[in-house]
């Protein structure tokens, strides 16, 4: 296994540690629904873009600049945080959110998409800001 390679694993191990562990919390609030694996694309999409950053950095974050960094980490903040804050919003029925609603369930129906779409708009805000760097 080349230098590249093994040192692009062991800077995403964390990350797929995370991700796992995420699935797992996300598949055990929706109870095992229907849309446990539709939620687990933004990770999925996170870990796609990480394993890109490391390789056009030969195995190094900021390889190649800082434009591929800025844009995942613009890519994560957005599109996790609204994915992991509403699965606990769901999950403690915070300040009533979800007590009155027919389907609450639903949320996570479209979730990914709009997590999706904030997050490719942090993505674009992070290239425009690495660019510059």
């Amino acid at each position: 296994m080349g230098n590249r390679v093994r040192m692009a694993f062991v800077r995403m191990l964390p990350l797929l540690l995370l991700t796992v562990a995420a699935a797992a919390w996300f598949n055990d609030v929706q109870q095992g629904g229907p849309y446990v694996l539709r939620n687990l694309l933004p990770p999925a999409v996170l870990l796609l873009l990480a394993a890109l950053t490391l390789w056009r950095g030969d195995g190094n974050w900021t390889g190649k600049g800082w434009r591929w960094p800025l844009g995942m980490l613009g890519f994560a903040i957005p599109a996790l945080g609204l994915s992991l804050y509403l699965h606990y919003a769901y999950s403690v029925n915070l300040n009533g959110m979800f007590s009155d609603a027919e389907q609450p369930a639903q949320l996570f129906r479209f979730l990914p998409l709009y997590t999706i779409v904030a997050g490719g708009i942090g993505f674009s805000i992070g290239w425009i800001v690495g660019k510059n760097v």
